[in-house]
């Protein structure tokens, strides 16, 4: 079972499919709105979550261990970006491109989302920081897919690596 942990022991669990849909919809949107290093440091983390990579049923982080910022501002901009991710994943930002239909998607977002904002960035334990550091963003970007590739993990970007 893959654990995503949003604080207050909020958690999401899913299996094994319905993580790799989850971690591709929200590839998707992240690519569309990747802009600041935080943000590339985010997409890196996404990209391991690749159970095709990493392996099946051991994914998942908890936001509790991610590096917000150093500064209110800073911890409340990030926040507020991945709630933008989390909206525009939302949308279907781009399902119609998926080789899948993902029946679970949405309730898998809309409980991700909730756990996001009923987050408290400045509860973070950032010394257990579990995104790349800006050496290792996720800056490359897989052409034939058009989203952020696993570079420099791994060649090939989480649709790639289901051999899509």
């Amino acid at each position: 079972m893959n654990v995503f942990y949003g604080g207050d022991g909020r958690r999401l669990e899913m299996r094994n499919g319905g993580t790799a849909v989850f971690v591709d919809v929200l590839v998707l949107a992240v690519s569309a709105l990747v802009r600041e290093p935080w943000h590339f440091r985010f997409a890196a983390l996404l990209t391991l979550q690749d159970q095709n990579v990493m392996g099946r049923g051991v994914v998942g982080f908890d936001l509790a261990e991610l590096d917000w910022g150093d500064t209110p501002q800073e911890r409340a901009a990030a926040k507020d970006w991945l709630l933008r991710v989390l909206d525009l994943a939302l949308t279907r930002h781009r399902w119609d491109e998926l080789t899948y239909d993902p029946p679970y998607a949405e309730k898998y977002v809309r409980t991700y989302r909730a756990m996001v904002e009923a987050f408290d960035p400045a509860t973070a334990e950032p010394g257990t920081d579990v995104l790349p550091g800006p050496e290792d963003a996720a800056m490359a970007s897989c052409v034939r897919h058009r989203v952020l590739d696993a570079l420099p993990y791994w060649l090939g970007c989480v649709f790639c690596t289901a051999g899509v």
